[in-house]
């Protein structure tokens, strides 16, 4: 063969290997920009990474209450008693507000904080909820001052640690009360103890007990607080709503909870209580909470109530009345008029009314790992205006939710790392970002890995983009 065919030879072969290692290069790129393979963690994974980014983003478990992120064009509604708040339970996100951080007694509402309390014995395997609880002389329903609730307890008789707690909800029983705090912590000091701790540990610095009934004027809370913890109390314990705080009366005692003495009477002596709350009735889905009233406090109340699946929670403090009913008609007025104003102008979003989930699978050129996941740090739920169509909860359905993420990402990745952001939008405004993180570590590949990779995010950057 001559010399100038081997040449050719030689150069035809030289574009051969070129245009093999560019289409493997292309290939390679265009792979990367659109990974076909799902690399969703399985539970278990899942499970650790919430725990990695609740430490590395420790907001993600604050319980602080927060403004909406838009204004509020809706008319407010307007209240009588001095000192309102309501919010959404899911998100967190305050409706409406009225002098909420005035510091007040909360009266009986503070019954909420022991049911609390109660809860986590019960947690912890101290107590029980079927357990019998021996009532203390200052339990007797006679042996309380004449003003106060009552559940009517007395001398000899047989009462379990859950109809306590239908005692303290329906009734309000003072007596109630002070039996369940010397059962779970054998004196009202560690109880109350007790109490203080969870306001503690939830952060509230202007709530502080000094008996477990709300009799005294020395506990003493705000709207603000109050709610937050009440939304607390709701998220983690909302079986207490079905069991207690929706139970539309009480009947004590009954012919079981009667000394062994007087068992076999012929009668029993029974006062049937209605639910103080007397929202129950009146707003639709409404299951709870508790009522509380002292004269230095004013008409208090703490409500929730659930429609279509969106649950919004109330505090109204300082209600006015100069008698029960007319302080009840108050706070029936006002608590309506608040919930009248949430459910006509609000529903709530979660990612469960997504088309598709919110995990985006994103190449990794020059790393460890072919590809990573990308999800969204916070919880999705949000607090959507009525905004679109005939309700609100149509409304919250039209929510879109838009990812901004890099073609690719090039190298190391870190577990946690913002990479992009999701934002969630309705009618063109924009009501919520989410920062999209790394749902896992990829560390550098080796050096060709870092090289070829290296060359096809040049190519990412300058055509395939377009694509």
């Amino acid at each position: 063969m001559k010399k100038s065919g081997k040449i050719l030879v030689v150069v035809f072969s030289v574009i051969a290997v070129l245009a093999a290692f560019s289409a493997v290069i292309y290939t390679g790129a265009k792979n990367a920009v659109h990974p076909k393979e799902s690399i969703s963690l399985d539970a278990e994974q899942k499970k650790e990474l919430a725990g990695y980014l609740d430490s590395m983003y420790p907001e993600r478990t604050s319980i602080a209450l927060s403004a909406l992120p838009y204004k509020v064009k809706a008319d407010l509604p307007s209240v009588k008693c001095g000192s309102a708040i309501i919010i959404d339970t899911r998100t967190g996100s305050i409706l409406y507000e009225k002098n909420a951080d005035e510091e007040i007694p909360p009266a009986s509402m503070t019954k909420l904080v022991e049911m609390y309390v109660v809860y986590q014995a019960v947690e912890n395997g101290e107590v029980s909820l079927d357990d019998e609880v021996p009532l203390p002389p200052e339990s007797w329903a006679r042996n309380l001052p004449a003003d106060a609730s009552r559940m009517y307890l007395d001398e000899g008789q047989h009462v379990t640690l859950r109809e306590l707690l239908l005692g303290l909800a329906i009734a309000s029983g003072n007596d109630a009360s002070i039996a369940v705090a010397n059962y779970v912590c054998g004196n009202m000091d560690d109880f109350v103890d007790r109490m203080n701790k969870v306001v503690s540990d939830m952060g509230l610095t202007k709530t502080h007990f000094v008996e477990s009934s709300g009799y005294s004027e020395l506990n003493l809370t705000t709207a603000r607080e109050f709610a937050t913890f009440a939304r607390q109390y709701v998220n983690k314990y909302p079986e207490t709503l079905e069991l207690y705080h929706s139970q539309p009366s009480i009947t004590y005692p009954q012919r079981q909870n009667l000394p062994d003495s007087l068992k076999n009477s012929a009668t029993v002596n029974s006062v049937k209580q209605m639910n103080t709350n007397r929202l129950l009735d009146t707003i639709q889905g409404c299951d709870g909470l508790k009522t509380g009233f002292i004269y230095e406090s004013g008409y208090n109340i703490s409500v929730t109530a659930q429609q279509n699946g969106t649950r919004f929670l109330s505090v109204t403090m300082q209600g006015p009345g100069s008698s029960t009913q007319e302080g009840n008609r108050y706070r029936v007025q006002d608590n309506k008029a608040l919930f009248d104003f949430a459910f006509s102008n609000f529903a709530d979003y979660t990612s469960d009314m997504a088309e598709k989930k919110h995990e985006f699978t994103l190449g990794v050129l020059g790393g460890s790992e072919k590809a990573v996941c990308l999800v969204p740090l916070y919880d999705e739920s949000l607090t959507v205006p009525f905004m679109f169509g005939n309700s609100p909860t149509e409304s919250a359905s039209e929510v879109k939710a838009w990812a901004s993420i890099p073609d690719v990402l090039y190298g190391e990745v870190k577990k946690g790392e913002v990479y992009g952001t999701l934002k969630y939008t309705l009618s063109g405004t924009t009501l919520r970002e989410v920062p999209l993180v790394a749902d896992r570590d990829i560390e550098k590949g080796n050096i060709f890995s870092r090289f070829f990779g290296s060359i096809e995010y040049a190519l990412i950057s300058k055509f395939l983009k377009k694509e």
